[in-house]
């Protein structure tokens, strides 16, 4: 499966906080190989979407493991698998009392899309509790860059500084630089809501424009400071042993003519690239719920109740109402 950029950096991110230097770098490096060991037919992707990957295929409609691995991983989800359905049924229940704020017994639109912001932000927030204590080194309540980097780039600043093929002072900078950003008031201790931004920062309106710099700086190969025609398809499709381009990489060339380059120069500035990578016009959560209303009001008068979610069980535990089947594993909750 192709690896994205983006989300090479995100899993590299995760496991350079794992404090273990040594490994991290061995996976980070084969994560970077595989980035190039993908299907060279295969259409890679710089949009920032809260689907996760998985090496299965998404089709809802044959059945929801897509989603399962995406969020839990094979583990997690072989676990959710050992509920029955009947466990399933009455734990997604429970959920949906909770989802149901106005106590009428049904479910709006607008309640499933309150719901899954929430567990969205539930999400980040356990992230940066889980992280917490691993770089908050004095336990001031703040992590202070000199903690993150220490604790991030331990072994390589304590051996010799030279330039490997995986290039740790790049990295670094890039970290200090978001962490500069994500830091508000500047004094570079963050508090959780800046770690917050620092680790989730597509997420965050005032940390758009670092997102939008990092993917240009990966995708501007002549450092010109824009994005071409070239490096746009060169960044999702690279030709490998004379095979003859998709038909899809076609359709990217006129999608990059048409909608991406909106000034008609041939190439993307920083704007365009925001509005390509972040758009502003779609809402995942807003997306969300209105793909469970239609596929579960069955008598399609714009509401659900309780036994038309539980008819539909399988697309709610694969979908973000239940953090992708892993709030239905949680003892606490049941």
């Amino acid at each position: 499966m192709v690896v994205t950029s983006i989300v090479f950096r995100s899993m590299c991110l995760s496991l350079r906080q794992s404090g273990r230097m040594i490994r991290s770098a061995l996976i980070c490096w084969l994560l970077l190989v595989a980035r190039g060991d993908g299907k060279p037919t295969e259409r890679r992707t710089r949009v920032h979407q809260e689907e996760p990957l998985s090496a299965l295929r998404h089709d809802d409609k044959q059945n929801f493991d897509y989603d399962h691995d995406a969020f839990l991983g094979q583990d997690e989800a072989k676990a959710f698998d050992r509920l029955s359905p009947d466990e399933s049924k009455r734990r997604l229940s429970i959920i949906v009392d909770r989802i149901d704020s106005n106590k009428d017994d049904f479910v709006s639109e607008d309640e499933l899309r309150l719901w899954i912001e929430a567990i969205q932000s539930r999400h980040m927030f356990e992230d940066v509790e889980h992280q917490w204590s691993e770089f908050d080194l004095n336990q001031d309540g703040l992590i202070s860059w000199d903690e993150y980097r220490n604790v991030t780039y331990g072994s390589y600043l304590d051996g010799p500084l030279t330039e490997t093929e995986y290039n740790y002072t790049h990295m670094m900078a890039r970290d200090e630089r978001r962490f500069k950003v994500a830091n508000r008031d500047g004094n570079l201790n963050a508090d959780r809501q800046e770690f917050m931004a620092f680790l989730h920062p597509e997420n965050h309106e005032y940390m758009k424009q670092v997102v939008v710099q990092e993917t240009m700086e990966d995708i501007d190969k002549n450092g010109d400071g824009f994005i071409d025609l070239k490096e746009y398809i060169g960044d999702m499709f690279t030709a490998e042993n004379g095979l003859e381009e998709p038909e899809w990489v076609a359709s990217e060339r006129q999608q990059f003519s048409e909608f991406r380059d909106k000034n008609q120069d041939g190439k993307m500035d920083r704007e365009e690239t925001l509005d390509w990578i972040l758009p502003a016009d779609y809402d995942h959560a807003v997306a969300e719920a209105k793909h469970l209303l239609y596929e579960s009001d069955s008598n399609k008068d714009g509401r659900l109740t309780k036994e038309e979610i539980l008819n539909k069980f399988d697309l709610f535990v694969g979908s973000q109402v239940t953090n992708y089947g892993e709030a239905l594993l949680r003892h606490d909750e049941f």
